[in-house]
């Protein structure tokens, strides 16, 4: 019996090799294409990708919408992590709405930084993404968001929330895995003119909106400084981040 005990344990020996060897080199693959560097968009390409991107922003806003409030509420659960509150959950709902529910002090700046982060989240997340596609690194910015969207993941708090944060996610890990690099230039360019196109809107959209549950609403009860000069604080970061994501990304910043 011992001989067959000695081929069993060597067989399970290089099964587990094998699978430890397996798993190096999918990590090895995916690092490699975290890493690697893009080759630019050509001019013409680069106008396609704006136009395609403002496209969604116009002509499938409800979708766009979605994606936006999802950077809405992430920016509002990192800055409440960031300034020492206690993250509750996050909802995002079917209405394109959203909620984050953080513990901490009622008042001061962390509630203030934590109520203004919201509004210009879409815009910076889109600036983030736009400086590592002008640096070469479509594929790192893709993965980056994927990875903030599984941590999002962790704190939903509603089903229809988890569905739509689980499928972003999902489908920017397999463009990331299986599509060639040319693919994930014109795809990381499009979330990058997409976000920085469509932070704006919302504020806009808040702007004749005077229910106290607003961002808004809450911050000039916060603070005493009235709700329009909220709004065109957050204008006013949006546009600038559209300005300078712009022209990282069109053909004269590259």
């Amino acid at each position: 019996m011992r001989p067959r005990r000695t081929e069993i344990s060597a067989q399970t020996e290089k099964c587990c090799l094998t699978r430890q060897t397996g798993r190096v080199e999918f990590v090895g693959q995916w690092w490699q294409r975290v890493i690697a560097v893009d080759v630019p968009l050509s001019a013409v390409s680069g106008w396609l990708v704006f136009a395609v991107a403002a496209a969604l922003v116009v002509v499938a806003w409800p979708l766009t919408r979605t994606v936006v409030t999802i950077c809405h509420e992430a920016g509002h659960a990192v800055a409440a992590v960031l300034v020492g509150r206690r993250l509750a959950g996050i909802r995002v709902h079917s209405d394109t709405s959203g909620l984050t529910v953080s513990r901490g002090r009622p008042r001061g700046p962390g509630m203030v930084f934590m109520l203004f982060a919201g509004y210009a989240s879409a815009s910076l997340i889109g600036l983030g993404v736009a400086l590592l596609a002008w640096a070469g690194r479509s594929s790192a910015a893709l993965w980056l968001m994927v990875v903030l969207l599984a941590l999002m993941l962790l704190r939903m708090r509603n089903f229809y929330g988890a569905l739509v944060v689980l499928a972003t996610g999902a489908a920017l890990a397999l463009a990331s895995w299986f599509a060639p690099a040319p693919v994930l230039v014109w795809l990381a360019y499009v979330v990058a003119w997409t976000l920085l196109l469509a932070g704006p809107r919302p504020v806009l959209e808040v702007a004749g909106n005077r229910s106290p549950g607003t961002d808004g609403a809450q911050l000039a009860k916060l603070t005493r400084v009235p709700r329009v000069l909220w709004v065109l604080a957050w204008l006013l970061v949006d546009v600038g981040v559209l300005l300078a994501g712009g022209w990282l990304l069109l053909p004269w910043g590259r």
